[in-house]
């Protein structure tokens, strides 16, 4: 019995001795990877995140390491069966985050981003829901929510258009109230919640201007669903609105760059 116990108090040390050996190694193979990644050789990389992930499973930042270095390599519209296994492997590496880490937002902001790229919208809503469920203060997120509304709505939009004989520089609304109404029904709450989770992207930014600039995007287009030629030009002068404040913030933000690099005028001469 006393020798039984011996054994296993001496197998005992050795596993943690090796674990902890094997923890070492991971750490050493994560920062090679890291140090390839830095200079673009993913493949390389790859190879490191996922001996530290053999050698250290349950440590999350390898995971999340490995993740980025397959979605680096993922290009979006590239069909080809080597693009496709690329974003399963980043999607099935984020995912594996999430199992030790429910809550981890660069996972979920990343498996968002990857849906989007792919163009599976309805996949990219639903992740982009789930990031503000984590922070409620991503401004990115609901950007991204409002710009999939207007993605959704570009097509129905221009197929309506076509059939009415309407040409993009046309003015609306939509020339038919029948076909006006059907698509109302449809697409009119979705464009709503698309302006109002944009303008909940400028609450949190008030110099968000790629928020600005897509928020002209939507009314404008939404405005085609309008029931007169007033409310159609109402709408359309709020997006030019909008126009003018991306404009005017850019301009702020290009002033203000050269004061935060430290370069003044004096500098500059």
């Amino acid at each position: 019995m006393k020798r039984n116990f011996l054994i296993l108090s001496g197998l005992a040390i050795l596993a943690i001795g090796t674990t902890g050996c094997d923890k070492l190694k991971a750490r050493d193979n994560l920062n090679k990877g890291i140090q390839s990644y830095r200079n673009a050789r993913y493949p390389e990389a790859v190879a490191y995140f996922q001996k530290a992930v053999e050698l250290d499973p349950n440590f999350t930042t390898t995971h999340l390491y490995l993740a980025t270095a397959y979605m680096s390599q993922y290009i979006p519209g590239a069909e080809s069966p080597e693009n496709v296994r690329m974003a399963e492997n980043a999607y099935n590496e984020y995912q594996n985050v999430l199992k030790l880490d429910p809550k981890n937002e660069t996972a979920t902001a990343s498996i968002a981003a990857l849906y989007f790229n792919q163009k599976k919208m309805d996949d990219a809503k639903e992740w982009n829901q789930k990031l503000i469920a984590l922070n409620p203060q991503n401004k990115d997120a609901y950007y991204t929510l409002g710009v999939i509304a207007w993605t959704q709505w570009l097509a129905p939009d221009r197929e309506a258009r076509n059939k009415l004989g309407m040409k993009p520089e046309d003015p609306g609304p939509l020339k038919k109230k029948d076909i006006r109404d059907e698509l109302k029904v449809k697409y009119r709450p979705m464009l709503d919640e698309g302006v109002a989770n944009m303008q909940k992207a400028l609450d949190i930014d008030k110099e968000y201007d790629e928020a600005m600039a897509y928020m002209n995007l939507l009314i404008r287009y939404r405005a085609d669903l309008d029931d007169t030629p007033e409310q159609y030009q109402k709408d359309i002068d709020q997006a030019d609105g909008y126009i003018q404040k991306a404009l005017a913030t850019k301009k702020i933000k290009a002033e203000r760059m050269p004061k935060s690099q430290g370069i003044t005028n004096d500098a500059a001469k």
